[in-house]
């Protein structure tokens, strides 16, 4: 059963919906901080007197039953979508946001010039890894903590809300120190202690689909946060392992617009993993936009060559800027209500 709340509800309603839940038995979870709150039960007999009842009391605007597993990530727990805030970046907007940078932190220096390259071509948010997860042990593994401090340096000269990856449950308490959000990446999409132990952080969380992960697997690990009590999730598609080995892999776009109908939680895409190749990197950025995409994540180096981590994927700062300008004039054209974006000011 899924119990969606009147928009002006208050605490005290969503409460008084929880108490009478608990005294029939009935376990609950509920979302509320960035939008319409929801209530789901997840456990214990439900009666068509008990959905009566509870339409009844103070606040609650439906009740119904579902068939949905994800009962929380369901759009129908918000059918007017989510909005994350990540340090003043609205994600789920009208507006895509852009999320650039390094794939990995290489050194202060390095990482202060991406930066604001990156700042400079108009992204919103700072992307780099401090722990990063390689196929081979003896690649470069990231800087750590101290990569996690000079991400913080970038952050305070640019202005720009940084994103880094998690990898274990015991990293997280120092991540969510520095970061405005969490990344969980697509090899610990299914990580359910990890999950769990970020939704308790607060931080909003970067969920990427899994590269062999189904889109209810997808939503159902999307389902372990907000269960935790966090319903500050946005979803990213990043490419799944296909037969062809043409490209890294195969950035699946069926997966936006599918999304976005199944579930109230906003999807950006990750042209970068999704191709392993620069040259297409552009080209499918507009394609993730124009699929309903609520914003991109890339892999910009101020040269790409020199990269430690995924060069080939790699874009430069010029393309970035080319992406930027054209994906607000794609927006304009899908969106021609919306309120037109306003870059940031160069340096």
């Amino acid at each position: 059963m899924l119990i969606t709340m009147q928009p002006d509800s208050s605490a005290g309603d969503h409460e008084s919906v929880r108490m009478s839940l608990r005294m029939r038995g009935l376990e609950c979870h509920s979302i509320s901080s960035s939008g319409t709150a929801a209530i789901a039960v997840t456990a214990g007999k439900v009666t068509p007197e008990l959905a009566a009842e509870l339409g009844l009391l103070n606040g609650v605007a439906h009740v119904r039953s579902t068939a949905r597993p994800y009962l929380l990530a369901q759009r129908a727990a918000r059918p007017e979508g989510t909005i994350v805030n990540v340090s003043g970046v609205r994600i789920g907007g009208d507006e895509p946001v852009i999320m650039a940078g390094p794939c990995v932190v290489e050194s202060l220096e390095a990482t202060i010039a991406a930066a604001q390259a990156v700042r400079r071509a108009g992204a919103t948010m700072l992307r780099g890894g401090a722990f990063k997860p390689r196929t081979s042990p003896y690649s470069f593994q990231g800087l750590g903590e101290e990569g996690l401090r000079i991400l913080a340096v970038a952050r305070d000269l640019t202005g720009l809300p940084v994103v880094t990856e998690v990898m274990e449950p015991e990293q997280v308490d120092v991540v969510a120190a520095y970061a405005d959000m969490l990344q969980i990446g697509a090899r610990n999409m299914a990580n359910f202690p990890l999950l769990r132990r970020a939704a308790a952080s607060g931080k909003p969380i970067l969920l990427k689909r899994g590269f062999s992960a189904t889109i209810e697997e997808w939503l159902m690990s999307a389902e372990y946060i907000l269960a935790g009590g966090n319903d500050r999730v946005v979803l990213c598609e990043r490419g799944i392992r296909a037969f062809d080995n043409s490209t890294r892999f195969t950035l699946d776009l069926n997966a936006v617009p599918l999304v976005r109908d199944l579930s109230h939680l906003p999807v950006i895409v990750d042209p970068s993993h999704g191709t392993g190749r620069r040259d297409l990197v552009e080209r499918m950025s507009m394609a993730g936009i124009a699929a309903g995409a609520h914003g991109l994540i890339l892999e910009v180096h101020p040269d790409p060559d020199s990269a430690l981590c995924d060069s080939a994927q790699t874009i430069t700062p010029a393309t970035l800027a080319s992406i930027v300008s054209r994906t607000h004039l794609l927006t304009a054209a899908l969106n021609p209500l919306a309120e037109p974006m306003i870059p940031l000011a160069a340096d």
